[in-house]
């Protein structure tokens, strides 16, 4: 006798009667996400609205389909519009409207300043409801794709080269364009003129901003190397003796030859790629997480190849409004002389650098009047 097996009855399935509310518990994302953004002040979102036209979509249905969106990994306006057709939380955020695309992408671009704004109110609103009571936090960074191909990137040495073969070109086309010889068939002097004039152009913008760079980065490493310097000193004098090891070497102003301007993005930089051992265009984005309620409290973007100097402007964009960070945990790809020798920047932020286990730590969590950022093995848990 063959078994019996439970089969669908498609057509009764496509004519059965649910209420979203049946699909959707009352902890579940996408009523937190529309309860939230009900609670925002939307103000200066409406106010830009004008008196008259169409009806349009109500800001607080598209924030809460970009938030629930941005929390489950779905960022196109396409796929968002398309959501709310075939996936009961998109349906339910959308009110059972259907904005489309064109709609969303507008909405996100326009108001993207006033976006950033909300989240610091979400953060405000999960500390009243005490969802969030900030206490310890861990930051980390990771590396994200440029939109941009390295391969329009261009050294500062090979960025000089090519000025000065322009300029050599543009001196014969001058020549060339003065002299009583008939000109080539088919060459425009003045054309080739402007060409090569908006290439140098280009070229020595691209000159200024990588002085610009060098300039901010001798600065700090500036800062370092006396840090070195006056840490040697201060011990050779506690044990009357020369340290060991070599003496620190001061830095070198100006940039260097293999210093990279990308055309297509110039703000963003070549980086080493976190999933494999080549180097890209990149932006090394960093993000504070609060250990217990797993919220972001802050985040930042830049252009540095590494973590060193990322500490202290991440700390800082912690809105104010939540309170202040007990600890933080960090891995040793933070740490530096650096993070240990401007106490006027830490006293500012309520911020200080010790390595891990260092008494400050303990110090700190007993309430000493500086918070402690613990640095902590790469592998190790904070």
């Amino acid at each position: 006798m063959s078994r019996r097996f439970k089969t669908p009855d498609y057509e009764a399935t496509l004519n059965e009667a649910i209420t979203i509310g049946d699909c959707l518990s009352p902890d579940h994302l996408a009523r937190f996400v529309v309860n939230t953004v009900s609670a925002l002040d939307l103000g200066e979102i409406y106010g830009q609205y004008g008196p008259v036209g169409g009806e349009p979509i109500a800001p607080q249905i598209l924030l809460g389909l970009l938030f629930y969106g941005y929390a489950t990994g779905i960022f196109s306006s396409r796929k968002i519009e398309k959501a709310t057709y075939e996936f009961i939380p998109f349906r339910f955020i959308a009110g059972g409207l259907h904005p489309d695309h064109d709609t969303i992408a507008y909405f996100r671009r326009r108001f993207l300043e006033q976006i950033k704004g909300l989240f610091v109110q979400v953060l405000v609103i999960a500390a009243r409801e005490g969802k969030l009571r900030l206490g310890n936090i861990s930051i980390d960074g990771t590396k994200v794709h440029a939109d941009a191909s390295k391969s329009h990137a261009v050294s500062y040495k090979r960025l000089i080269e090519l000025q000065k073969h322009l300029e050599k070109e543009v001196e014969d086309l001058f020549a060339l364009s003065e002299s009583e010889d008939s000109l080539p068939d088919g060459l425009n002097p003045e054309e080739e003129l402007r060409l090569r004039e908006k290439k140098l152009t280009d070229l020595k913008r691209a000159e200024q901003i990588l002085k610009e760079r060098a300039q901010a980065r001798y600065e700090a490493e500036l800062a370092e190397y006396e840090a070195k310097v006056r840490e040697r000193r201060q011990k050779a004098e506690r044990e009357g003796r020369k340290p060991r090891g070599r003496d620190p070497k001061p830095p070198v102003p100006g940039p260097r030859n293999k210093d990279q301007y990308n055309f297509t993005d110039p703000e963003s930089g070549i980086m080493k790629n976190s999933n494999n051992s080549g180097f890209d265009q990149h932006y090394n984005v960093q993000v504070a997480v609060d250990q217990d309620s797993f919220l972001i409290v802050s985040h930042t973007v830049s252009n540095h190849p590494n973590d060193r100097n990322e500490a202290i402007p991440t700390l800082s964009a912690v809105p104010k409004e939540i309170g202040k960070p007990n600890a933080a945990a960090l891995d040793n790809g933070y740490f530096s002389s650096n993070n240990q020798t401007f106490p006027a920047v830490f006293k500012a932020t309520g911020v200080h650098f010790a390595t891990a286990g260092h008494d400050l730590i303990s110090d700190a969590m007993g309430g000493s009047q500086y918070n402690s950022v613990v640095i902590t093995d790469t592998s190790g848990s904070p």
